[in-house]
């Protein structure tokens, strides 16, 4: 059984889906949209609303309340080809109150010239803002897309320092 849980932040509401201390998935949108990107074999596991998930959401109200590396500390798992598993990995090392270019994001991720599979794994990522997509710009500073809209990004960002 897969836990649920809505956790109120600064710039909305935070959905979440776990296996035990595993997060699978969250967001900014509908729980009902996060639950369907899911792979298979953990959505067949059925849903358990609760208020907390035990670790998560404790290291989510961390961050929220000024500990950026608290999200350090949550273990995640999502599917996807190997190079969207390099660039969620390359991601998860930006530090907050920084952003890194797409371009940027390609190479660390071991492939300088896939900078729109970097992009397309960025709009892929199931697990927002823990693995910070919102820290990815273009090249030049713009800010570019985010999943759950451009003002969700700039919150994140300006929550961050990285922003002003």
């Amino acid at each position: 059984m897969l836990l649920t849980a809505s956790h109120k932040t600064p710039v909305g509401t935070l959905q979440l889906i776990a296996n035990e201390h595993v997060l699978l998935a969250a967001g900014f949108g509908p729980l009902r949209e996060l639950s369907a990107r899911l792979d298979k074999s953990d959505y067949d596991l059925g849903f358990k609303s609760v208020k907390e998930i035990p670790i998560i959401s404790d290291l989510i109200k961390d961050y929220f309340d000024g500990d950026f590396s608290a999200l350090n500390g949550i273990k995640v798992r999502q599917p996807g080809p190997e190079f969207s598993q390099a660039v969620w990995k390359a991601m998860r090392k930006i530090p907050a109150g920084k952003t890194m270019s797409y371009a940027e994001l390609a190479d660390r991720a071991g492939s300088p010239a896939a900078v729109r599979a970097a992009g397309s794994a960025c709009a892929r990522n199931l697990i927002a803002p823990i693995i910070p997509c919102h820290r990815v710009v273009k090249t030049g500073g713009e800010l570019g897309n985010y999943a759950y809209g451009l003002h969700f990004k700039e919150e994140l960002l300006r929550f961050e320092g990285a922003l002003h």
